[in-house]
């Protein structure tokens, strides 16, 4: 009968093991819930002074500026009716949400920038009312955020990943769902004037 015999692993071997583990670990909290613990958050634009005399229907939202709004999906689709006559963008995120995270500071600039003439809202997904709320406080918007903890937004919207960005045109019409993050805020400005100021379709 043939004995098994254990083979100690060599040094090279026993380093590269744990390299590996040290590597998976990592991606595995980058890319989880947890992820993104040290996150500092970025400061925002002067949104009092880039926003001033904003018409009423979109100053009402810079006064709601990162409020979580309950209501769910009526809520938001009578919010999206109400803004009849004015382009439109709705960011789906969550606070655990790595890549949603990286470009925030994209929608704090792009919303200074637009918000006067584009309404913007936000939709927080299966994420916490604290965790959200305390995300928002390091990175502060200049719009409102409609809680989504149950996915009905963002299964109406039928959003697959985070994050997401809904354009519609002045009538309401949902034109083009972005299933990806922005890495710049001109890119994201591009995609505003495209798909939600002109309301063309991809």
């Amino acid at each position: 009968m043939s004995k098994h015999v254990h083979t100690p692993l060599n040094r090279t071997s026993l380093v590269a093991l744990i390299a590996f583990s040290a590597l998976f670990a990592a991606l595995v909290v980058g890319c989880g819930k947890d992820g993104g613990g040290d996150y500092e958050g970025n400061p925002p634009p002067d949104y009092a002074k880039l926003l001033a005399d904003s018409p009423p229907e979109l100053a009402a939202i810079h006064e709601e500026a990162d409020e979580l709004l309950d209501g769910g999906k009526d809520a938001y689709e009578k919010r999206i009716e109400e803004l009849n006559g004015y382009p439109i963008v709705a960011n789906v995120w969550a606070s655990w949400c790595v890549p949603c995270r990286a470009e925030f500071p994209h929608f704090q600039e792009a919303s200074a920038d637009l918000g006067r003439e584009v309404a913007f809202l936000g939709i927080n997904s299966e994420d916490s009312a604290d965790a959200a709320a305390t995300f928002l406080e390091s990175s502060p918007l200049s719009y409102p955020s409609y809680s989504d903890q149950d996915r009905n937004i963002a299964d109406e919207l039928n959003v697959r990943g985070y994050p997401a960005t809904a354009f519609y045109d002045a009538e309401g019409e949902l034109t083009y769902l972005s299933p990806r993050p922005y890495t710049s805020t001109e890119e994201l400005e591009e995609d505003i004037e495209r798909f939600a100021v002109r309301g063309e379709s991809p």
